[in-house]
């Protein structure tokens, strides 16, 4: 079959060689999933590609969005259906689908560079020890954004821009890549398992954590990643998120989420080496510093507040914390049965016990 005119890359379904699977899992976004498509559909350079679309139980009208364009796609675009509900389950369906030893994964509401697909092709050619990088995720604002939403704020919008150099991640730099614009090596699933269904977003829910979850996992296996600032897309940023309920509610979620994978224990604020400590002090199943956290960013938030600077970050900062300290007190409550009383007394014996520790060990080296 002659390659079609559109996709000089020819049929992939008739291809025995894909060099990159791009994995779309989409939820009732079928007014702008083809925005993502026509972008995907788009590529150039060599890379034999694929597209497999996973309609993850939408109720609108995605599977005949998809339909239309498989069928002028020569191929290209595969779909797949989850029927459980859950951004991981979509994902995984999709990696399960996926048949090229590079698995990329983006968004229903994400348009890639015309370069994403060979980029992240040559790079990881190029690049043999790296095994999945993340792009660089920037904004498409469908309005003026707001003044106070500087790039301090784009956590909640899924939106990445480290700079222009690339730059390493792994154990000695734990830095997070945004899952809008991510690829694996094929290996990486196989070394560590898929997404975590337990950690994702679910509809409309926000502040998931799979995106951390997956590369945590990494981490421990030895593996490492790469920002790389050349492999570009961009990601609508719709009104709803623009407003401070939405960061508001967002960090809520996300401390919640980071607390049931207990994220602050092994991730530093700082995105430094990748820590895993065995004298952890934990008071109803928080570390310690996190309640030190707490009091710290409470005290910027007022500073913030009586300089009129921006309060709402470190605002944002608090209800994070709080909401980890809390979602981690009523998991201590249900598996353990302590009394709070008898855990204060735990904790502050223990807490003793390193503080002398730590005094007897300073002593000895003076």
């Amino acid at each position: 079959m002659p390659p079609d005119e559109h996709h000089p890359h020819g049929n992939v379904a008739a291809s025995h060689a894909c060099d990159v699977s791009v994995v779309v899992s989409t939820y009732n976004r079928a007014d702008q999933l083809p925005l993502a498509l026509e972008a995907l559909l788009a590529q150039t350079g060599d890379a034999v590609y694929e597209v497999v679309v996973v309609d993850n139980n939408s109720t609108d009208g995605t599977r005949d969005v998809v339909a239309a364009f498989a069928a002028r796609s020569n191929g290209r675009i595969r779909y797949g259906f989850e029927s459980r509900q859950g951004l991981s389950y979509g994902r995984n369906t999709g990696i399960g689908l996926a048949r090229a030893p590079i698995i990329a994964l983006t968004d229903d509401d994400v348009r890639v560079a015309p370069d994403w697909v060979s980029r992240i092709a040559r790079t990881l050619q190029e690049n043999p020890d790296v095994d999945f990088l993340g792009g660089r995720v920037l904004p498409n604002w469908i309005e003026p954004p707001p003044p106070w939403l500087t790039t301090a704020h784009w956590s909640p919008l899924a939106l990445q821009d480290y700079g222009d150099a690339p730059m390493w991640t792994g154990r000695e730099r734990a830095v997070c890549l945004v899952g809008a614009s991510l690829a694996f090596r094929r290996r990486v699933f196989e070394t560590v398992g898929l997404f975590t269904p337990a950690l994702g977003r679910i509809k409309d829910g926000i502040g998931s954590t799979e995106d951390h979850d997956m590369p945590l996992r990494v981490w421990r296996a030895g593996l490492r990643g790469q920002y790389a600032p050349a492999v570009v897309s961009i990601a609508d940023v719709t009104p709803d998120r623009m407003l401070k309920s939405y960061h508001r509610r967002w960090h809520r979620g996300h401390g919640r989420y980071c607390a049931l994978m207990r994220l602050r224990e092994f991730v530093p604020e700082d995105q430094g080496p990748l820590a895993e400590p065995h004298d952890l002090i934990t008071l109803f199943g928080s570390p310690a510093f996190v309640f030190s956290d707490f009091f710290r960013k409470g005290y910027r938030w007022l500073d913030a507040v009586c300089r009129r600077k921006d309060s709402l970050f470190y605002a944002n900062q608090l209800r994070h914390v709080w909401s980890y300290i809390r979602t981690r007190y009523h998991i201590f409550r249900a598996e353990s049965k302590r009394s709070p009383a008898a855990e204060v007394s735990r904790f502050l014996r223990a807490y003793g016990r390193k503080r002398m520790s730590r005094a007897t060990a300073r002593h000895a080296s003076a």
